[in-house]
Order: structure tokens, then sequence, then C-alpha cells
């Protein structure tokens, strides 16, 4: 049985899609170990709780990030946690952090990468006009939002689209790319060679 450890900041839609998905089913031989929160009002610890998984906050307000690194990665190692999945985790992981799980940590984008990183991703691409946006599941390494691409999903910008609406078009594929990445990570069929990520 594989340990996931998931981090979040907010109410975390995608944790929530991937209980679910791990409850139905579509993610064999994996459970969640624990939920941790850099925020002690994220929605995401509530619907921890509901569900009974266990979690945790690690407050990061005031605290050095190097301290708060090591404070998050010692609770992943107690929990025997074999993969980190990041699920609307706002902050930036040390070159260290990632380090300690080499090619074991997974984030989501809410675009098509490389284009459109970092923050309000759905906004830029809107802004800029593009015709197909989408998201993006790949492994973290020290660059942001910038590791080997795992799974990508596009949607079709319509000229009836408005930000919200891209934004929860987007916010749909999500919740089927992450559980797909993490079922094709777990079942260790894949290499990466250079930038590519290719299954085996």
């Amino acid at each position: 049985m594989k340990n996931l450890g998931i981090l979040l900041s907010g109410r975390g839609s995608n944790f929530e899609a991937i209980a679910r998905n791990l409850a139905n089913g579509q993610i064999p031989g994996a459970r969640i170990a624990i939920v941790i929160s850099n925020k002690p009002d994220a929605g995401g610890i509530e619907t921890a709780k509901k569900l009974g998984i266990p979690s945790l906050v690690i407050p990061s307000k005031g605290v050095a990030r190097e301290e708060h690194d090591r404070a998050v990665v010692a609770a992943l190692q107690e929990n025997k946690v074999d993969l980190v999945c990041l699920a609307g985790y706002m902050r930036l992981l040390s070159p260290w952090f990632v380090q300690q799980f080499p090619q074991r940590i997974l984030n989501i984008h809410p675009s098509l990468l490389p284009a459109f990183p970092g923050l309000e991703a759905q906004q830029q691409a809107f802004a800029y006009g593009v015709k197909v946006s989408g998201c993006t599941v790949h492994f973290v390494d020290e660059e942001l939002d910038h590791g080997a691409i795992i799974v990508q999903k596009a949607v079709t910008v319509l000229d009836s689209d408005d930000e919200h609406t891209l934004a929860e078009k987007i916010l749909e594929q999500e919740h089927i790319a992450y559980s797909e990445a993490i079922r094709i990570v777990l079942e260790r069929k894949y290499e990466v060679r250079g930038r590519k990520f290719v299954k085996t």
C-alpha cells in the first residue's frame, strides 16, 4: 500500500477529488496517510476531518521557510509518505525539501505548461486570448512550475467564456488529471528522459 501525503492551503477541491477516486478504486493500492496545511483555516483540513483522514496544521506565518519545510518533511516521513501531492499549496518548496522526495512530489497547475506559470494562470490565459487552455500535472523540481510533465488535459476557450467559466472548466479537468497522474506514477512504468516523461 502506497501512502500519499497531501499538502494544501485552501479548500482542497483536488484533495477531495483524489479522496473520492481512491474510494471508488480508480487509484488502486494507495491511501492518503496525512493531509497537511500551512493555514489553520484551510477548508481542506475540515474536509479531511469529515472523511476521517489524519490531518495536521503546520502554520507558516512568521516562520522561516527552511524551518517550516523541515517540520513538514518530518511529518511526511513520520507518516511514511511515498508520494507528496501539492493540492493548492501556496508555498514554494525549498530545494532541500525537493531533494528529500526526488521525483516523488507532484503538483497540478491550471494551465498548459510551460504557458502561464505562477499565480492566476486562468486569468493570464483568458487575458492573453488563448483558444485552448487546460491543466498540467508535473513533477516538482527546484524551479517554479517546471518539472517533467506527466499529464495534461486541454479545454477549448469559447467566445462565451469568462474567467469564471474557464476556471470551472479547467478545475473539472484537474479533478480527472491528478488521479490519472498519481496512478501512472505509482505504477512506476515510466522514465524521465531529460524533460520528457515517457511511459514504459
